[in-house]
């Protein structure tokens, strides 16, 4: 067993275990990847603050989101195919989770269906849906979610039209993985991924085939994905969705402050501050650094957290210092996922759980609640470089 110290010892594992086309979904953007980046990039231009000779015994890194109590305010973001990076990947992933005491969120466009996951879970987890034309799939979706007990409901807003990923177009990314010459090649190498997948029956997207109208295979499932995502959305449509769940809404993929104050208007209890991980705008500022401006505009109002870019604790930490009350981590835990299945998620959350009590102990903090700007130091112009 490798010594897994950092997110990176996931990742350089995750890249020799999992097939090139699923390792490149994860660790790619859209066009140039500048956003996907600078998503990241941008937390090291954010300096902490020490303080010495302050009691550090007896620290707490307990929250809630949206009033679900947590180990740690870090939630696991909604990622698509986890599933076809490990077998069942979407079920490990969420056991994981609820064994270390934080959120899962799953995708609509999971492997493992909403019914798969509540079977082999035992506390409720989030859902997260995107926004699509066939309201009669929509209403079914939110009812599966329903009688599956999912706590909350994450909305997805910023996926109104496909990002162009270069290196999914190129590899002919599809679940199960598409045979062509360099794809079995580069299966080949990766025998412990293929014996895993030939032992489950979940190869499919489990919320989409069999539920979704005309998509009764695998076959029909580009044309049902292309022609279903909703170009026409706006916030009378989101305010629709908002009066059909019950409990808790986030909205996903704020990253303006003009539309964080529209989250408020459709009754939105939270939103996540993201730009889905640098996959759909390519040259959108990153989620950080749009941060203090939304916190300014709508912090005191609803509930805030932090999507794309976090691969620490440190990271986290500082995106909880500049006012989000949680964050979500995506390809941290995916990283995990692929290399070391459930353990593997375990393992990252074990990473990003030490970094962030150290670091908040040598920055002189108790408690998690208790991170603020008092923190951190910070460029001059770090929410203002670009006007």
């Amino acid at each position: 067993m490798p010594v897994i110290t950092e997110i990176e010892d996931l990742k350089r594992l995750y890249k020799r275990r999992v097939p090139r086309m699923f390792y490149d979904y994860a660790e790619t953007g859209s066009w140039t990847g500048q956003t996907f980046r600078e998503n990241s990039s941008d937390f090291d231009e954010i300096r902490l603050r020490q303080r010495v000779a302050v009691d550090m015994a007896g620290r707490s890194t307990a929250s809630q989101m949206v009033g679900q109590n947590c180990t740690m305010p870090v939630a696991l973001a909604p990622v698509g195919l986890c599933g076809m990076q490990s077998a069942d990947g979407e079920i490990k992933a969420a056991r994981a989770a609820e064994k270390f005491g934080v959120p899962f969120t799953l995708s609509t466009m999971s492997i493992c269906s909403i019914e798969d996951v509540a079977e082999h879970t035992s506390k409720p987890f989030w859902f997260q849906v995107y926004t699509l034309k066939d309201n009669d799939f929509m209403r079914r979706l939110f009812d599966r979610a329903k009688a599956a007990k999912c706590s909350a409901l994450v909305i997805t807003v910023d996926l109104q039209v496909l990002g162009q990923r270069h290196k999914d177009l190129k590899n002919g990314l599809s679940a199960p993985p598409k045979l062509t010459p360099s794809s079995i090649l580069n299966l080949a190498t990766k025998v412990p991924w293929g014996l895993e997948m030939l032992q489950t029956k979940r190869r499919f997207f489990g919320n989409i085939v069999g539920h979704a109208k005309g998509v009764t295979d695998p076959s029909s499932l580009g044309t049902w994905t292309a022609e279903s995502f909703d170009p026409s959305l706006d916030w009378e449509r989101i305010r629709e969705f908002r009066k059909w769940w019950d409990g808790p809404v986030i909205l996903k993929g704020i990253l303006d402050a003009e539309d964080a104050k529209k989250a408020l208007d459709v009754g939105a209890d939270a939103i996540v501050v993201s730009n889905h991980g640098g996959r759909q705008l390519d040259g959108a500022l990153s989620s950080i650094r749009t941060l203090p401006k939304i916190m300014d505009a709508v912090g005191d109002k609803i509930e805030v957290h932090l999507d794309s870019g976090i691969r620490s604790g440190q990271d986290v930490l500082k995106a909880l210092a500049l006012g989000a009350k949680g964050t979500m981590i995506g390809r941290a835990f995916v990283y995990g996922l692929g290399a070391m299945g459930e353990a593997g998620v375990t393992r990252a959350l074990e990473v990003i759980h030490k970094e962030l009590d150290i670091t908040m102990a040598l920055c002189g903090e108790r408690n998690v609640k208790d991170l603020g700007r008092h923190n951190l130091l910070l460029p001059a112009d770090f929410a203002d470089r670009w006007r």
